[in-house]
């Protein structure tokens, strides 16, 4: 039985344009759904889909600082969404209502949404703010807010809250975000919460050894107030090695076209993972595709949690904030690019398969026809 699926999302963008929702969707459509996506218009989408994407202009333009008051007061941004979603999908037959999220928006609007056209809603949560320290993730988001980030900080988990309590299922990312959603969100809610990890797109990403004339250490990915490069760039001052480089590519510097992201961590010989004790369960989309792709992965600091154990159940690298085993780990890897021309990590491949996103959306189908049922 095919489905119709209404998704509402967050907006695509810099630097990976929702990779687990654009794999979801390319799944979902391969196998016969008919899918239809909502979304905030943010940056020109670069990849091609075959399901049709609904862009709503919502903060672009004139009159940002009075539209996020109106957000922060009455949830303007929430129901202007909601509205117009509505309103475009008048008369139409869906199965039910799926969100995805980087936190917050739009939660709330897919609610309302579901609860407009009487459908089952299922939430993802890709990320919580009281995963990192203060309100570091909102700092990012939106700089107009910063001076009173910490008032629109919780009153944006109260309304996250209240509407993820009228989900028929969540789905997220990490134990930590399955406890934490069960424990000091739902409270006594039983809506069911499911664990789907982020993973690796295996048509994109998979190993080739490529030779190369530098030995490239590479970061790609945001780079957010609690995550520091500095130990990495005094192991590489200690050692001196000649033909290395550090790489970076962020989504305002050195920006790599999500289609080339591939090739340039196969042409690395090690991948940087940032991350930090204080953050509770990142699992970030970059350790999985570095993973794909057989690159050895060098995580820092290590969070003494999931991250640090899922690399060495995978046998994917080390997660360290120890000088000396940075140290030792680059010039290990650097031996080997000395010999070969490239490095290839020798992960554990049943580990490997687990993280394949085929096996992931196949767990979100799963879960939308047992909302049917």
């Amino acid at each position: 039985m095919n489905l119709h699926i209404l998704i509402v999302a967050d907006p695509y963008g810099k630097p990976s344009f929702a990779p687990r929702l654009r794999f979801l969707c390319d799944y979902l459509s391969r196998k016969g759904h008919q899918i239809e996506v909502f979304t905030e218009q943010w940056d020109t989408l670069p990849f091609e889909h075959t399901y049709p994407i609904h862009e709503i202009p919502l903060m672009r333009g004139g009159g940002w600082a009075v539209k996020s008051v109106l957000s922060l007061v009455f949830n303007w941004k929430e129901k202007r969404f909601a509205r117009t979603v509505i309103q475009q999908t008048e008369g139409k037959n869906y199965d039910l209502v799926f969100c995805t999220t980087f936190s917050t928006f739009p939660l709330t609007a897919a609610a309302m949404i579901a609860s407009k056209h009487h459908l089952r809603l299922v939430a993802d949560i890709r990320d919580l703010d009281e995963q990192v320290p203060g309100a570091q993730y909102l700092y990012h988001r939106q700089w107009y807010l910063r001076p009173f980030s910490r008032l629109y900080q919780r009153i944006q988990i109260r309304r996250r809250n209240q509407a993820l309590k009228q989900a028929q299922h969540i789905t997220t990312i990490s134990p930590w975000h399955v406890d934490y959603i069960n424990h000091h969100v739902l409270n006594d809610t039983m809506v069911p919460v499911h664990l789907i990890y982020n993973g690796f797109d295996p048509h994109q990403f998979y190993a080739d050894d490529i030779s190369t004339d530098v030995f490239r250490i590479t970061y790609i990915g945001r780079l957010y107030a609690f995550q520091s490069l500095e130990p990495l760039r005094h192991a590489l001052a200690e050692l001196n090695l000649p033909d290395a480089q550090l790489c970076l590519h962020l989504p305002d510097k050195n920006y790599i076209p999500i289609d080339s992201v591939g090739d340039h961590i196969r042409r690395s010989s090690i991948m940087v993972v940032l991350t930090s004790q204080q953050a509770k369960g990142m699992m970030t989309t970059k350790f999985f595709e570095a993973l794909g792709c057989e690159k050895p992965v060098l995580c820092i600091p290590s969070d003494k949690g999931l991250l640090a154990q899922t690399i060495r159940d995978t046998h994917a690298g080390i997660a360290s904030d120890n000088i000396e085993e940075i140290k030792a780990f680059i010039m290990d890897k650097y031996t080997e690019w000395k010999q070969h021309g490239f490095t290839r990590q020798p992960v554990r491949e049943a580990a490997k398969q687990a993280f394949d996103r085929n096996h992931q959306a196949h767990a979100f189908e799963d879960i939308f026809y047992s909302c049917i049922q």
